[in-house]
């Protein structure tokens, strides 16, 4: 069947209009990544068991393996360039050069790997409730991000570290998964992001995603829409343009030459990072642009615009948002809950703690694999939302779920308005959702470690 020009503009709009007006609370894809990782990671003898490491600050590590950072990101910009093919090449005057000038060591960095250089990549570590913290002075969020918004972490215990100490490598790896959305590195990169930096860094306009939120911005590095019919590819051919691969992949090897230069403090750190966007593309919603809503609806709900009915277009944008920001908020106040209440049988903890087969980790399988299956699994996602969630905070599209503070009830209205099964079904969902992530999170691990001792060698 042909698509008339005037068929292809609406669905770019549309597609376009419900992208760029999601509001900002829903562009995390799990909220509090350590609540996933650390029981994932914390099974694993190669972490547990691993030797203590010595606090190091990130200017101190670059500036000590500049000439092989150098020659390192050289060769990660050609292996971008020649294997991603919506990649945006890192303009030749921000290539890593060593100078050996301290004062501009974190500018130069940050450039280099095309970061927002206002993070200052504090020294600490993040807990999940009721683990144990030690006697380390306390933070808040504040004391460690530039954002305005850190309502996520409100509960959230955060211990200051000093250089020099020894601290254990899985609380390393676990703060770790949460810094990408924490510490905001992927904020701002865009040319029309209104930052001096995004206008440098080559990444041009930004694809998907409001510019003007705070989180907005960073939408096109967490999600990876790799699985869509070829049609919308050919009608809205900048959802191709996303950054999970570069992130993974460049997060891996700079793990891998970490370790390999003997720093294996930021060996796990950066290794953290990489674990991060992995889990993010096991959220339907960081997968695919608009679960549950059929192509042809979405032609229909813009012709009625176009004709000035527009109220279901608002109505869809509102109801896609509701339920991409119910499924993240559930989990947390189900995991906040688990952790504090020692809940050893919670049953989503136990599908996170499980030991599965040892799968290889190989580059294509963010994409191939666990974008995939997310991908897969996001119709399925989207009823069980339906199904089994308040009416009010998945069908009622005059409702915002994200700035309620209705929301942090949910599990309880959950169990009040649906009953047990339906907290049964949810979990279900949610535990086949990190299944990739319970698989592929330890295996990426295994193979940045056996990598890093092969360098070695």
């Amino acid at each position: 069947m042909k698509t008339s020009l005037a068929e292809k503009k609406w669905i770019v709009v549309l597609i376009s209009l419900l992208l760029i007006l999601i509001p900002e609370a829903t562009l995390l894809a799990w909220n509090e990544h350590p609540l996933i990782s650390y029981p994932v990671v914390s099974v694993m003898s190669e972490l547990r068991d691993a030797k203590p490491v010595h606090v190091e600050s990130l200017d101190a590590f670059v500036m000590a393996e500049e000439k092989g950072l150098s020659r390192f990101l050289s060769e990660e910009e050609t292996w971008a360039r020649n294997n991603l093919p919506w990649y945006a090449p890192r303009p030749e005057s921000l290539a890593f050069k060593a100078t050996g000038n301290p004062n501009d060591i974190h500018l130069r960095f940050c450039q280099a790997i095309r970061v927002n250089p206002k993070v200052k990549f504090p020294l600490y570590l993040q807990f999940p409730p009721g683990i144990e913290a030690g006697g380390s002075p306390t933070l808040t969020a504040k004391d460690i991000t530039f954002l305005q918004d850190t309502s996520d972490w409100g509960s959230t215990t955060f211990v200051g570290l000093k250089m020099g100490e020894m601290v254990q490598a899985l609380d390393v790896v676990v703060s770790a998964t949460d810094e990408p959305d924490l510490l905001g590195l992927d904020i701002g990169l865009f040319g029309d992001n209104g930052t001096d930096f995004g206008k440098v860094y080559g990444f041009g306009v930004q694809p998907f995603g409001n510019p003007h939120l705070e989180y907005g911005s960073q939408a096109p590095f967490h999600m990876g829409f790799y699985h869509e019919a070829q049609i919308i590819y050919f009608l809205a051919g900048f959802l191709k343009k996303t950054y999970p691969e570069y992130r993974i992949h460049l997060y891996k090897k700079l793990s891998e030459f970490a370790f390999q230069s003997g720093h294996p403090y930021w060996g796990f750190r950066f290794m953290g990072w990489g674990l991060h966007y992995l889990a993010d593309l096991t959220q339907p919603y960081h997968a695919t642009v608009l679960p549950g809503v059929s192509t042809s609806r979405s032609l229909w709900i813009n012709t009625e615009d176009m004709f000035g009915v527009h109220g279901p277009k608002a109505d869809a944008i509102q109801l896609v948002s509701n339920r991409h920001t119910a499924v993240e908020k559930y989990l947390q106040v189900v995991l906040q809950k688990a952790y504090r209440d020692k809940d050893q049988s919670n049953p989503v903890l136990l599908s996170l703690r499980s030991i599965k087969e040892r799968l290889p980790y190989e580059d294509t399988v963010p994409r191939q694999v666990i974008a995939q299956q997310s991908h897969a699994k996001s119709a399925e996602t989207d009823t069980v939302l339906v199904e089994n969630m308040p009416k009010k905070f998945i069908l009622d599209p005059h409702f915002e779920l994200g700035t309620s503070e209705e929301r942090e009830q949910i599990v309880l209205k959950i169990q009040a308005e649906k009953g047990q099964a339906a907290i049964d079904r949810l979990n279900f969902i949610i535990i086949d959702l990190l299944e990739p992530f319970v698989a592929y999170g330890p295996s990426f691990i295994r193979a940045t470690l056996s990598e890093a001792k092969g360098l070695r060698q």
